[in-house]
């Protein structure tokens, strides 16, 4: 099979040495979404629900450049600041995915890539024939 590097000119430049996506076969891996606004390019600033919802919506966008939705999302990583605050992240997240939800793991992490961000989710999505 054959590895692809997806990069598209409206999703976020990396800042470091990886991939926002790579395609292997019919699978899409994407790396961490972190809650910025792409219009400012910002971390939005907020509750972990508003975090969530800017993170979710950058998944969507960025599913969207390959044709994909969140329906074909087979798995997700989260990460969380605080797990404290999984009650209201997963909340969020129900509204997002409502059926055949994904596989999923959530894990606390002290520190994320930029500190002012409270959550990160990265995903494995699926193209359908």
């Amino acid at each position: 099979m054959k590895k692809e590097i997806l990069i598209n000119d409206e999703v976020t430049k990396p800042i470091g040495p990886y991939s926002p996506a790579v395609k292997v076969g019919k699978m899409l891996f994407i790396s961490g979404q972190l809650p910025i606004d792409p219009k400012k390019g910002e971390i939005v600033k907020g509750d972990i629900r508003s975090q969530t919802k800017q993170v979710l919506e950058n998944l969507s966008a960025l599913l969207n450049l390959y044709s994909l939705t969140l329906k074909n999302v087979v798995k997700t990583t989260v990460f969380l600041k605080d797990m404290d605050n999984f009650s209201e992240f997963n909340k969020v997240y129900a509204e997002y995915f409502s059926e055949e939800f994904p596989a999923r793991s959530c894990v606390e992490v002290t520190q994320l890539p930029n500190k002012e961000a409270e959550v990160e989710i990265e995903a494995i999505a699926y193209f359908l024939d």
